[in-house]
Parts: structure tokens; sequence; C-alpha cells
């Protein structure tokens, strides 16, 4: 019994001491595991740091490229447009040159333009007397055209084209338009009838009495009633009151036409 004990005693010793062991070789190993947990920590630290470092590098040399490929473009339009200025360079003494020219022109241009704009008032003035104020008008306008320095030549010279061309479709239309006539002292309504330039002629506004310019005497003449219905209508063809057809005008003889017979 007493045997037992003892070797229970020992046993309990021996368990205490390994006890005191193990816990002393755990107090030994916990600075190793901390330092160690520490040097894990600081080793993921510095990887974030390294990934860090290489992002942005990865990022600055992006930037590096794209500025060289900026600066690459840069230098490629400087070199084009090098070669445009000094191919305007090169082209700078004919424009010049085209300048003097045009200048040259204008100046022989205007006379021109001038005398054609009187050779058209004389035309007005020596043709059939319709439409009057309105032609005058228009060739007084030329005139002031030609006085205005916001102009071009090109814009006058249209312009005058364009008179021309209107007096020259009066040979080849028929129209009606309202005016009066001389009669004495006084100046009676009338609804005039265009025929081209062949014929000028008018009508009373109550259709009682018609008349013709006269070119050789350059005077307004009385019709005979017989042409009444003819005049009549020519007006409401000219109105568009009616489909064209012929009617009977009087014309002066060949070797009397003068002028504006056109």
């Amino acid at each position: 019994m007493i045997s037992f004990k003892a070797r229970a005693i020992g046993f309990a010793s021996a368990a205490t001491c390994l006890t005191m062991s193990l816990a002393v070789t755990a107090q030994q190993l916990d600075a190793p595991i901390e330092l160690r947990e520490e040097a894990n920590a600081d080793g993921a630290a510095s990887q974030k740091k390294v990934e860090e470092i290489a992002t942005e590098t990865d990022s600055l040399v992006a930037e590096y490229r794209l500025t060289n490929k900026k600066i690459e473009s840069l230098n490629i339009f400087n070199r084009q447009l090098r070669q445009v200025i000094d191919s305007q360079n090169e082209e700078l003494p004919s424009l010049q040159r085209q300048i003097d020219e045009v200048e040259e022109v204008g100046r022989s241009v205007t006379p021109l333009m001038l005398k054609m704009i009187d050779s058209l008032d004389k035309f007005v003035a020596l043709d059939i007397p319709f439409l009057p104020e309105e032609r005058k008008t228009r060739v007084d306008g030329l005139r002031v055209l030609m006085r205005r320095a916001d102009v071009a030549d090109a814009e006058r010279y249209r312009r005058i084209l364009e008179a021309y061309q209107v007096e020259n479709d009066y040979g080849r239309t028929i129209e009606s338009y309202a005016g009066t006539v001389p009669r004495g002292a006084e100046q009676v309504p009338v609804d005039f009838l265009r025929v081209g330039r062949l014929a000028l002629l008018y009508m009373t506004r109550d259709g009682t009495e018609v008349g013709a310019w006269d070119p050789t005497n350059e005077q307004w003449i009385e019709l005979d009633s017989s042409y009444k219905n003819s005049i009549s209508e020519g007006l409401r063809v000219a109105k568009k009151q009616a489909a064209p057809q012929l009617i009977r005008v009087p014309l002066p003889r060949p070797e009397q036409a003068q002028g504006g017979q056109g």
C-alpha cells in the first residue's frame, strides 16, 4: 500500500514537472511565433507597397508612351504645315500678280458698265413708252449702284445684265397694266395692252374708246371702233382671263418703224 502511494506521488510529481516543462517551452515558443507573425504582416505590407509602386509605374509608362505618340503626331502635323506654308510662300508672287490683274480688269470694266447703262437709258428713251416710271427707276438704280463702294464689280455687272434681260423679255411677252393717257390738260385712266414691242394699245375704263401709240409721230392716236373687240380680248389674255389667241392690232409699215421696235 505504501509502495503504491509512493508511486502515485512519483507519477504526480513527474506530471507536474512535465506540465511545468511544457509551460516553459510554450512561453519560449510564443516570442518566435509573434516575431513570425509580425514578419508576415510586414511582408504583406511590403508586398502591397510593391504592387502599388508597380501599378503606378505601369501608369507612368502608359502615359509616357501616349505622350510620345502625341509628340510624334504633332511632329508629323508640323512637317505637313511647313510644307503648306512653303507652298503658299511660293504662290504669293503669283497671287499678287492675279490681284494686280483683277484690279486692272476692274478699272477697265467700270467704263464698260457705265457705257452699258447709258446705252440702256437711251434705248428706254427711244422705245415705245410702256412702264416708263418702272423702267426709268431700274436704270437710275443701276447708276446709284455704280456709286456704292460696298458693291463688288461682279454684282454690279450681274445687275446690269439682269436689267438687259428684263428689257429683252419685253420683246416676246404680252402684258396689261393700268395707267393714263393725256387728253388736253387732263389724264384719262386706261388699261394698256403691250404686245411685245410691236404695239402699245389702250382702252378707256368705260370701254368707249381705244387707241394706240404712233411711233412715227410719237403720240397717242385714237383707233376706230373695229379694234375694240380685239383689244378687249387681248387685255383678257394678258390678264390670264382667257386662252391665248390671235388678235388684230394696228402696226406701222416697216419703213416707218423706229428705234424701239423689236
